[in-house]
């Protein structure tokens, strides 16, 4: 085959494959709307308990083009972040430190072991007695979430360096600082990162019980506040607001994992 006709059959069979994977991606989506959209013309579905996706549709229309939307997305974002950013540090910080060191694990394992297990919601009393209702306490209750899924998932990666390279290090007398900065924290970097996603996806978990308190904007304040007026349409466009601005950031994360880490193969299934 000449080669002008070769290129052409790779770009053709390469778009084929993106269709494909778009397809695929999206297939079960569309289906799922479409099935629901469906049921609802039926008559099987009651609007005001669920609404049509076109109903929904509407309403995410007129609270984008009223501005409502973002700047309820806008004041949500600000806050998950600076309540993630913090966690990040001190769970990366703290985690790196209790991972090298035995006796600061001591000194910490019971009190994180006990507090991991308390929801972020159960919180919110402490955290109005403490920080007022105010930024700060809404702040408090989305690091809360975060924080535990990072400290753990730092102090798992590094225990999980292995013992080999420990003992060449030792044999090759490598200094601890060039050990810890070479292999461990690179060993680690696959556990970090997950815990950094998880603990993003927790953080947009906690946005509606951070905005529980006396809060007067955000995507959890919409919901709450649409709840009460029984616009189960306007609850739904919050819900799927959440869900798509946590897969964009996560996906932020899964890129800057795949530069961090290039080393790694991962398996995708077959």
């Amino acid at each position: 085959m000449p080669p002008e006709k070769l290129s052409m059959a790779n770009d053709t069979n390469s778009r084929l494959q993106k269709f494909q994977h778009l397809l695929q991606y999206f297939g079960l989506t569309v289906v799922l709307i479409g099935i629901w959209q469906g049921l609802y013309h039926l008559g099987f579905l009651n609007p005001i308990l669920l609404p049509a996706p076109s109903q929904i549709a509407l309403a995410f229309w007129d609270l984008f083009k009223s501005g409502d939307l973002m700047r309820h997305i806008g004041i949500s974002v600000l806050r998950v972040l600076e309540g993630f950013g913090i966690a990040a540090v001190l769970g990366l910080v703290l985690g790196t430190a209790i991972g090298l060191s035995r006796t600061l694990d001591r000194w910490t394992d019971l009190i994180i072991q006990v507090v991991k297990p308390i929801p972020p919601i159960a919180w919110i009393p402490l955290a109005i007695l403490w920080f007022g209702i105010g930024e700060q306490s809404k702040v408090y209750i989305i690091f809360l979430g975060a924080f535990f899924p990072i400290i753990i998932n730092t102090i798992d990666g590094i225990r999980q360096t292995d013992h080999k390279f420990v003992e060449v290090a030792r044999i090759l007398a490598v200094p601890r600082f060039k050990f810890v900065r070479q292999v461990v924290l690179p060993g680690a970097l696959p556990a970090i990162m997950t815990g950094l996603r998880v603990g993003l996806m927790v953080a947009w978990m906690c946005v509606v019980a951070a905005e529980l308190i006396a809060a007067g904007s955000g995507i959890g304040y919409l919901i709450m506040d649409a709840r009460q007026l029984s616009q189960s349409d306007v609850v739904i466009v919050g819900m799927i607001t959440i869900g798509i601005i946590g897969k964009l950031m996560d996906s932020l994360i899964k890129r800057l994992e795949i530069r961090l880490i290039r080393w790694k193969v991962a398996f995708s299934g077959n």
